[in-house]
């Protein structure tokens, strides 16, 4: 049964996924053309980490590990009226916390720049335009937690397209105003305005989300109930898990740390990495990572351990399947990818050599980023916060110490390459540990599937890489080299008799025929 709903919702998940994502890039596309890598962009994407680190604790991150469980829990034993109690309870104490931490993130902008932004210290107008725009970003918070309390409602009642949809609403509010609005604003003020645009981005996600909330029967009221039990399970649950999940963004505010102090530009092409990066992730990986959490959850709530493992397997054997040719065609073809994307205006062929620098690391840790997630939704979904917690925090450590000794002979490439390392240390961890509190995981079989999908991914680079020099035109070359790589890698998987490879045209044949 687990395996038929992750089929039938991870393809919707990706296709809203694709939608955001497709906005995404033409909005980095659109900064990168206005702001290249110089002073405004490095500063607005330092200031812009901070937001994202709270938003990851009280939003996608432990909040919702340690929501969700509860919720499916809520759904599966309780009546209607109960479980409106507790989605009421939980709305009303976040909504206040996140006020209170709004206020205090915006006056305490000038002590989070400097935590975060250390390296722009030697430079007084970078350093000061970080804390003003950290000061303008921070009511996002507000706004983005509030949505992504609503996107773990969903996703619990089996609802995706329109919460991988809905962060499309940050891009659209940021390329309306690049487009409209900012070419009538003085260009010193221009990164201020793209700051209010993120606001405004933050709320459009909540406010589009809500009618499909309603639509399926449920709303929102305030109602403050902190003896509630519920509440006080997830803030149980969420002590450790905060840390845990946290872990992410402060190897991230750490990566900051690092880039600023390596010269301009470098925090920038960071960030382009990251995001060319995150495509093949949100898009494949982090489709099953969201659909496995609320289907791991109700089996284990309806004690179907059988049911739970599985869908664990079929996540991880396709998440490998789908991401092994795209981190190799990303470390082949990074180049011409940022040359053909960014480098236009302000972004120089400068600023393309050192995006794909990190690119090229980033790449290399691709699969594990999207497994490290799933093992550890498997453990959120009998809730344990715990073990994952111990984990992410050893890796967090390695990530550290590698990224100090390699950010100096190797620029953002190590800051990048720290993270992949550190990632797949995480993720054996994780499978360790799960193996020992579940039981048999069924090794063999994924390292089976994972040796075919590696051997299709190797001639996927090898045919991309010969493709991309057929032309001069970035485009052609490009557009070539993709194609080129997805039929290699469909064609080579196909004589393997990849399973993977059936289940994947079974699961879009049934989604078309829907």
């Amino acid at each position: 049964m687990g395996n038929k709903i992750l089929a039938k919702h991870v393809v919707k998940t990706a296709l809203g996924t694709v939608f955001s994502r497709i906005l995404g890039y033409i909005r980095d596309v659109l900064v990168a053309n206005l702001f290249g890598t110089g002073m405004s962009a490095d500063a607005f994407y330092a200031a812009f980490r901070i937001p994202n680190f709270f938003r990851r604790i009280f939003g996608e991150g432990s909040f919702s590990v340690a929501f969700i469980p509860v919720l499916s829990e809520y759904l599966h034993t309780k009546e209607k009226p109960e479980v409106q109690k507790f989605l009421n309870a939980v709305f009303t104490i976040l909504l206040l916390l996140l006020a209170v931490i709004s206020v205090l993130g915006m006056f305490f902008s000038p002590v989070l720049a400097k935590v975060v932004a250390g390296g722009f210290s030697n430079d007084f107008e970078k350093m000061r335009l970080t804390i003003e725009l950290t000061r303008l970003m921070f009511s996002f918070v507000f706004f983005i937690c509030l949505a992504a309390f609503l996107l773990a409602i969903l996703n619990a009642l089996y609802s995706f397209f329109l919460p991988a949809f809905a962060p499309s609403a940050l891009s659209f509010s940021e390329i309306f105003y690049m487009l409209i609005i900012s070419p009538l604003i003085v260009p010193g003020n221009q990164i201020r305005g793209l700051a209010i645009s993120v606001i405004i981005g933050g709320a459009l996600h909540f406010f589009i989300q809500y009618p499909e909330l309603k639509k399926l029967g449920w709303n929102l009221k305030f109602r403050f109930d902190l003896k509630h039990s519920g509440v006080r399970k997830i803030v149980f649950l969420m002590i450790p898990s905060i840390i845990g999940l946290s872990v992410d963004q402060i190897n991230a505010l750490v990566d900051s740390r690092c880039a600023s102090s390596l010269g301009e530009g470098q925090v920038s092409a960071l960030y382009y990495s990251n995001r060319l990066m995150q495509m093949p992730l949100a898009i494949f990986g982090l489709a099953f990572v969201s659909v496995s959490l609320p289907v791991m959850s109700k089996a284990f709530a309806g004690k179907d351990m059988a049911t739970l493992k599985k869908s664990l397997n079929y996540s991880v054997r396709l998440t490998v399947f789908t991401l092994l040719p795209a981190a190799t065609g990303l470390m082949v073809i990074g180049l011409p990818i940022v040359q053909l994307l960014f480098e236009y205006g302000r972004f120089d062929s400068l600023g393309s050599i050192m995006t794909n620098n990190a690119l090229f690391y980033y790449s290399l840790g691709l699969p594990a980023y999207s497994l490290s997630k799933i093992f550890a939704n498997a453990f959120y979904s009998f809730q344990d916060t715990k073990m994952p917690v111990k984990i992410a925090i050893a890796a967090m450590i390695l990530h550290i110490i590698l990224c100090l000794v390699l950010m100096r002979p190797m620029g953002v490439g190590g800051l990048a390459l720290a993270t992949a390392t550190s990632s797949y240390f995480n993720f054996i961890l994780l499978v360790i540990y799960l193996k020992k509190r579940i039981g048999e995981l069924e090794i063999r079989q994924i390292l089976f599937s994972f040796s075919k999908s590696l051997l299709a991914a190797v001639f996927t680079g090898i045919a991309a890489w010969n493709m991309c020099k057929i032309s001069e035109n970035l485009f052609i070359a490009v557009s070539a080299a993709i194609v080129s790589g997805l039929a290699t890698f469909i064609t080579v998987s196909y004589i393997l008799k990849s399973e993977e490879l059936k289940i994947l045209v079974h699961i879009f044949s049934r989604n078309k025929g829907n």
